[in-house]
């Protein structure tokens, strides 16, 4: 079940009595959370309807008592469980009776009750009894990463809902510059949409006005500059980088390079070139084919594994191991050894 399906039957008030959303993704569990807080109950009802628990400042028996009122002049009740990776679950041991009481209400839930946990940044151990008793009874749903590739059509996606589109080149620079993290991606595409008309397509130069990333001095001008061989380019971003490191951190540069190098390996080694089958391969435009066949022509591919070596090295240096020197100090060194 996808978040869109389980969003429909809500909205269609097909409910489950339990629901256990997990997975290292937060957006969708966000998402769905958001729904069943705000639009599941009529305002009227909330008050004496829904219930909202924290897993830090709760535990599963205080969630289950809960769980077992029956809802007051309405037809269901809300409980609703965030962050619940932080909640105390007790023991799937049977007490002195032979009974679990967490177990027991999971296996007979009552059907006026809609209990909801948010379980995030992780998967809920699908071994437990806990979890085979919410299979059994309930719906439960895993929210999973998306890989980089699948990035550009999800944002397209995501502006198509709200009536935008938005050039090749926005989408690529917009899914390199902010990674796979859904949350941020969405959060800076409803920020740009205050700024730009419904219906309208959202253009490279809009993205560089309106979310920081400079025309000539950035992660996506470096790579170009990288590919080329162009010496004095790149040490003019990196000298910028340095100057301005809270717009470019160095942990997001190391990771856009360590993409894009990767994907210059994957170029070396399709045995198909031709644009169709590559941008198959690097998850990307065929429009962009034409900068990873620069890079290769540049580095071959022993090379580029050096290059990969010293982005990890790079990486865990940025973090202070066996390293004094400041964040410009190291960019300029793997420059160097970039190019040389």
């Amino acid at each position: 079940m996808t978040a869109a399906d389980l969003l429909k039957d809500l909205k269609n008030r097909k409910y489950k009595p339990i629901y256990l959303l997990h997975g290292e993704e937060p957006y969708y569990i966000d998402l769905v959370s958001n729904f069943v807080e705000h639009k599941l109950l009529p305002d009227a009802e909330k008050g004496f309807n829904q219930t909202v628990f924290y897993g830090k400042d709760t535990d599963i028996m205080s969630v289950l008592n809960a769980s077992k009122r029956y809802p007051m002049m309405a037809d269901y009740q809300v409980v609703l469980v965030k962050e619940a990776q932080d909640m105390k679950w007790g023991s799937e041991d049977p007490d002195k009776k032979g009974i679990n009481p967490v177990l027991s209400y999971l296996d007979n839930p009552l059907k006026s009750t809609i209990l909801v946990f948010c379980y995030k940044y992780g998967k809920f151990d699908k071994r437990k009894k806990t979890y085979k008793a919410i299979e059994k009874n309930g719906i439960i749903f895993e929210s999973s990463p998306l890989y980089d590739s699948k990035i550009p059509a999800w944002i397209e996606d995501f502006l198509a809902e709200k009536n935008y589109k938005i050039s090749q080149q926005a989408t690529f620079m917009l899914s390199e510059y902010l990674g796979n993290d859904l949350s941020k991606i969405a959060n800076e595409l409803e920020k740009l949409m205050l700024n730009i008309p419904a219906g309208q397509e959202i253009t490279l130069k809009q993205i560089q006005d309106n979310i920081g990333i400079s025309k000539e001095y950035n992660v996506f001008e470096l790579q170009t500059a990288l590919s080329k061989k162009d010496t004095l380019k790149a040490n003019q971003i990196i000298n910028y980088f340095e100057a301005n490191p809270k717009a470019n951190p160095i942990v997001l540069v190391l990771g856009n390079l360590n993409n894009f190098f990767t994907k210059v390996l994957l170029y070396h080694y399709a045995k198909d070139k031709s644009p169709q089958n590559l941008a198959r391969e690097l998850g990307v435009s065929p429009y962009f084919i034409k900068d990873y066949e620069q890079a290769a022509r540049s580095y071959n591919q022993w090379k580029t594994m050096r290059i990969i070596s010293y982005l990890r090295e790079y990486d865990v240096k940025s973090k202070g191991v066996e390293s004094n020197t400041d964040h410009g100090g190291l960019m300029k060194e793997l420059m160097f050894k970039i190019l040389h």
